[in-house]
């Protein structure tokens, strides 16, 4: 393992998924150092960027600061190999409603949305627009943080308020009835699907973290042409957005057999219960074997 050097686990951050990314950063540290390499934990929330001394970085920082392109350019700076997306990838794929404007572009399947500021209080209008219930995401927010659902002027009002607490730009994005589903993507191969379902009204914080009650089946039971079909939607998303090396596509199937594409990140949860290791092992790779792959494809620092 001394090919990789002296390797930075970077996790924590500042963002308000800082919970997670200590849990996902601890696990990989771990998986590294008992492969053999030369691993340490860097939280840049405690450290200042400046003092990292280290041959390449395993970024495990979830949300603002750590996925969204920042990080990523700063440690291009320092000539740093790094894990993951580039900074057009990162920022794009963190940037909820841009990536729905590409999705769009490129033709790709995604539910209709709007998007909501501070001086958009028509709430009834936009309601009716998107059919009568709505998803209301922050734009650059992970992990289901300030989500919520509105079928009335009231809802859609204070949904909007509480998205508002972390960004200016909020997603209204139309309700889908039905099953939902990630696919991941580990330096271009499609992973197994995996189907989440929860007795709660959505996939959320809760239900991704904390519930006892959440299922997960992997392989998704899906047709053949099915499956072939949303990997391959999956994958041109990845694309889409310049994300690379690894991560993780985000969808949901509606009750009519369509699939739509809900998001794009490139830096998923790495813990006990995260979805990426999920299907890695279900396409034959340990825990240990995923994040070495991982790290493999931090080659030389991108200029």
């Amino acid at each position: 393992m001394s090919q990789f050097g002296k390797v930075a686990v970077l996790l924590g951050g500042h963002s308000a998924e800082r919970d997670v990314s200590l849990r996902s950063g601890k696990a990989v540290l771990n998986a590294l150092q008992e492969a053999g390499v030369d691993a340490f934990a860097f939280d840049p929330k405690e450290h200042a960027l400046s003092s990292l001394q280290a041959d390449r970085a395993f970024i495990v920082l979830h949300g603002r600061g750590g996925e969204d392109g920042t990080m990523q350019g700063a440690l291009q700076l320092l000539g740093l190999p790094y894990t993951g997306s580039g900074v057009l990838g990162s920022a794009l794929a963190m940037d909820k409603i841009r990536c729905k404007w590409l999705f769009q572009a490129q033709g790709l399947p995604t539910a209709p949305f709007l998007v909501a500021r501070p001086e958009d209080t028509q709430y009834a209008t936009m309601l009716a627009q998107l059919g009568g219930k709505v998803m209301v995401k922050p734009a650059n927010e992970g992990s289901s943080i300030g989500m919520s659902a509105a079928a009335t002027a009231d809802e859609l009002a204070s949904a909007i308020a509480v998205a508002h607490q972390y960004d200016e730009e909020v997603l209204l994005e139309r309700w889908i009835n039905g099953r939902e589903f990630t696919i991941a993507v580990l330096n271009g191969e499609v992973l197994p699907i995996v189907e989440m379902r929860t007795p709660r009204a959505f996939y959320d914080y809760e239900a991704k973290y904390q519930a006892n009650s959440t299922e997960y089946l992997c392989p998704a039971p899906l047709t053949a042409e099915l499956t072939q079909a949303m990997q391959a939607t999956a994958l041109a998303a990845f694309k889409a957005v310049g994300a690379s090396g690894w991560g993780r596509v985000d969808l949901m199937l509606d009750e009519q057999g369509q699939h739509f594409l809900l998001e794009v990140n490139t830096v998923p949860g790495m813990t006990e219960k995260s979805l990426v290791p999920m299907a890695a092992k279900a396409a034959g790779y340990s825990f240990q074997q995923l994040v070495l792959a991982i790290l493999r494809q931090a080659g030389p620092a991108r200029g």
